[in-house]
C-alpha cells in the first residue's frame, strides 16, 4: 500500500503533462487539416514540371 503513495503522484503529473501537450497542439493547429496534404499530391499539375522543346 506504501507504493500507491508513489504511483499515484507519478501517473497525475503524467496526466497533466499529456492534457498540457495535447492543449498546446490544439492551439499550435496540428489537428486542423489532416486530410489537405493527402488530397494536395494528387492535384499537383504534372504539366508544369515537364521541360519545354
Amino acid at each position: 500500500m506504501e507504493i500507491l503513495v508513489v504511483l499515484i503522484p507519478i501517473s497525475v503529473v503524467l496526466i497533466l503533462i499529456a492534457a498540457a501537450l495535447w492543449v498546446w497542439a490544439t492551439k499550435s493547429g496540428q489537428f486542423d487539416d489532416l486530410e489537405g496534404p493527402a488530397y494536395r499530391i494528387l492535384s499537383d499539375d504534372d504539366e508544369a514540371q515537364k521541360p519545354e522543346r
